[in-house]
């Protein structure tokens, strides 16, 4: 049995034993995931996901994609040119099981990219920032520093 999964902003079609290239997940090797955004099993179609499906696979390693070289020149009396090169950080899992229905009773752990999980920590009630002090000495500075230049300015209008 197939399905078509959704993650980090792309699709896959995957059945038990294929082994996928996706943007990189909060996890490390050996891990076992599940991806619940599932937008087709076989023959049901979701509306926009399938209730109650998902994708179970493990983690085989962390990985880089192949460079890309991104090249610009720049002409007319510019002789600058610039070269960057970029690779993508990915992670290698290996599908080990479709479940058409039961996702919520399994208890693996959801397949959650690098950002979410950032954001969801970021946003946890326990990870509330702290405010900086503002420190007296730096407010109080630049009013004590105007007051002479203000008494400077009214002693020179009040001679003139």
């Amino acid at each position: 049995m197939f399905a078509v999964l959704k993650t980090g902003g792309k699709q896959y079609r995957v059945q038990a034993g294929d082994v996928l290239r996706v943007e990189k997940l909060d996890a490390v090797a050996g891990d076992k995931i599940q991806f619940n955004e599932v937008l087709m099993v076989g023959t049901t179609i979701g509306v926009p996901f399938v209730a109650g499906a998902a994708v179970q696979a493990e983690v085989i390693d962390q990985i880089k994609g192949e460079k890309v070289i991104h090249y610009v020149k720049r002409r007319r009396k510019h002789s600058s040119q610039r070269t960057k090169g970029h690779r993508q950080h990915l992670t290698l899992v290996r599908v080990t099981e479709v479940l058409e229905k039961g996702a919520e009773k399994t208890g693996v752990k959801a397949a959650v990219g690098t950002v979410a999980a950032r954001r969801a920590a970021h946003e946890a009630p326990g990870a509330a920032r702290a405010e900086k002090p503002v420190k007296a000495a730096k407010a109080a500075a630049p009013e004590a520093a105007e007051k002479p230049k203000r008494a400077a300015k009214a002693a020179a209008s009040a001679e003139e």
